[in-house]
């Protein structure tokens, strides 16, 4: 029987290092972090063979005090917490005091730095043995410089698990992607195999910081996205950055940068708060992009919970579900179009436009690569609140009672297909006057085979799907008017019986009066079943239990759920489809010019119900460009 020992302290290291590094852009993270927290204005990082022969980091911090080098290479030494009051609320990036002692036990590593008291600077050097290092004098500006080389040259069994040179470099270009996005205060410069990548300034105004954006991201991004800034004083949460227009969504979730107090993070709560502010309006299968900023107090989020530091957990997992929530689908519903744009479509969409085949609607791919002209348009957050949606105030004054969404929908019901148009809408004028302000979609021209709507304003060209716009506004209405009315609710002829776990139980015997603002009658009959007694009259037909555990589900993970509400969403959905203007009925100039007025004043007007776009424009330098005049 073997005896138990104490480990040496670098098989100690090495093993914490099968944590903290597994790969070049591994140690780039925990270095960079210690950079920033050291206070750095501007940091170099020099990278040769995708990190694994040198990564190489200059920063102009507050350096490290000679007597503390040799300290700074061991195990749990830092300088950032002192106590547990420090731990429960963190503000700095690294905390745990392993990094430069798990990465110098697998590598090379030589830590140069200088104080600003300091007449010279001093360089300790370590190579994956005991911690003994000795401090040497060097010349060094104020700052550090940490130079690791050779990774993994006493571990090949680590090493032969690495990737190619330009996969690592790309994970680590990665890793500097984020460090920029979360400061940009900071200017950062990459460089591989002596190529400059990216030279990044500081920015300090937000044209700066959107430029940054565009040079780490992409341009398109930027413009398709709008700005957030949105704060909860009584809760104390900020939520600000850019979110991405439903149109530009992606096949993959490779644009979302989320990130707590400045430290980026992967959290089941956030993606799903966001994902639930979308689905309304995404394509399905489609994923959303942002670069979003929270900050709140550190004490409510513990980040010591995960090695990488990548997961943290909210101590109020409610509240910043539903304060995310709330923020970004408020900001997506005030997606419309609005006086002042100046809209345009890529040359790939106008092609597609003008190759379309008679009779057919163009496909979800066809605009795939447009830009829609929303990300130009007036933002409420330039107006004067200054927040990334319009005031609540504005929203409500204008919201319709349910007597006139009746009336308009009713009105709305000459459209259908089946049914004859008796009459004329009410409508704008069909040509704009001299002293008549052009509204934002203009005036309809045309129908184009059945399908498209041809309008114009004073940008140029305005082409609207009818069927998607229409099944959008009909959609919207149904909605109000679903909530005007209140959630009727039929008691059931059987009750139905449910096996529940005992988490779920008590979940849903707190939640009780959630269930019932919601249409459900809810009892607990015992240690694990439920009974349901009564139901809403939308979702009779509905698998009950189903419905009801995807629900506990949700509330047990995240402290709330939207499952009714999404299972009712699509019931309306489904009925607007049907009741909307189909393909090939031929509309007259009012009832198009109703249709573009309604879409002007409806929330997310842009996408229809399944998140294809509804509308797009070109504008007259585009037209001119495709028939190349003035060339």
């Amino acid at each position: 029987m073997s005896r138990i020992h104490l480990l040496t302290p670098r098989l100690a290291n090495q093993i914490a290092a099968g944590e903290v590094v597994e790969r070049p852009a591994s140690v780039v993270k925990e270095i960079l972090e210690n950079s920033l927290d050291a206070g750095a204005g501007r940091v170099e990082l020099d990278i040769e063979q995708g990190g694994v022969k040198l990564i190489r980091l200059r920063d102009d911090g507050q350096g490290i005090e000679k007597d503390d080098l040799p300290l700074a290479l061991s195990r749990h030494a830092t300088s950032k917490i002192l106590n547990l009051d420090d731990l429960e609320a963190v503000q700095s990036l690294g905390f745990r005091g392993e990094a430069l002692a798990s990465v110098s036990s697998v590598s090379r590593l030589t830590l140069t730095s200088r104080t600003a008291g300091q007449e010279a600077g001093w360089q300790v050097q370590a190579e994956g043995r005991d911690m003994t290092a000795e401090v040497s004098p060097a010349a060094h500006p104020q700052g550090s410089t940490v130079e690791v080389r050779d990774l993994f040259f006493n571990t090949p069994a680590r090493r032969k698990f690495l990737k190619t040179e330009k996969t690592e470099f790309k994970h680590l270009e990665e890793v500097v992607k984020r460090l920029a996005l979360s400061r940009f205060d900071v200017g950062f410069t990459l460089r591989h195999n002596q190529k400059v990548i990216h030279q990044l300034r500081p920015a300090v105004s937000e044209t700066e910081q959107e430029r940054r954006i565009s040079t780490l991201l992409s341009p398109a991004f930027i413009e398709n996205s709008m700005k957030v800034d949105v704060s909860a004083e009584a809760s104390g949460l900020r939520l600000w950055g850019w979110v991405a227009l439903p149109t530009f969504s992606r096949s993959q979730a490779d644009l979302q940068y989320f990130f707590v107090n400045g430290r980026i993070i992967r959290d089941k709560v956030v993606a799903h708060a966001l994902r639930q502010a979308y689905q309304d309006v995404l394509y399905h299968g489609r994923h959303p992009a942002y670069v979003l900023y929270m900050e709140l107090d550190p004490k409510l989020v513990d980040v010591n919970v995960h090695p990488t530091k990548h997961e943290v957990r909210f101590r109020e997992t409610r509240l910043v579900h539903d304060f995310i929530f709330r923020t970004t689908h408020r900001v997506i519903a005030d997606i419309r179009p609005e006086q002042g744009a100046e809209p345009a479509i890529s040359g790939a969409a106008a092609s597609a436009l003008l190759s379309a085949v008679p009779g057919q609607s163009l496909s979800p791919q066809s605009f795939e690569q447009s830009r829609m002209p929303l990300h130009q348009l007036q933002r409420d957050s330039e107006r004067s609140s200054g927040s990334g949606f319009a005031a609540a105030g504005s929203y409500q004054t204008d919201r319709p009672t349910a007597g006139q969404i009746r009336e308009q929908i009713s009105g709305y019901g000459a459209l259908h297909p089946q049914q004859d148009i008796s009459g004329p809408l009410t409508a704008a004028p069909m040509a704009q006057s001299d002293d008549t302000e052009c509204p934002p979609l203009g005036y309809a021209i045309a129908q184009l085979h059945g399908v498209f709507v041809l309008a114009q304003n004073d940008a140029g060209l305005v082409v609207v799907d009818m069927h998607a716009a229409h099944e959008r506004v009909v959609y919207e209405r149904m909605k109000l008017a679903y909530e005007a009315e209140g959630v009727r609710s039929q008691p059931l002829l059987v009750p139905v019986s449910m096996a529940v776990s005992s988490m779920e139980a008590d979940c849903a015997e707190e939640h009780v009066e959630v269930f019932s603002k919601l249409g459900f009658e809810i009892a607990r009959m015992g240690e694990e079943t439920l009974v349901v007694r009564q139901v809403p009259v939308t979702l009779a037909s509905a698998d009950i239990s189903k419905l009801i555990l995807d629900v506990l589900g949700d509330m047990v993970q995240f402290g709330t759920s939207q499952k009714i509400q999404q299972h009712t969403n699509e019931l309306l959905a489904t009925m607007a489809c049907h009741g909307s203007v189909r393909a090939n009925r031929q509309l007259t100039l009012p009832e198009m010019n109703a249709l573009l007025r309604d879409m002007e004043r409806t929330e997310r007007s842009g996408q229809c119900n399944h998140g294809r776009p509804t509308w797009t424009q070109m504008s007259m330098h585009d037209l001119d460009s495709l028939f190349m005049r003035g060339q």
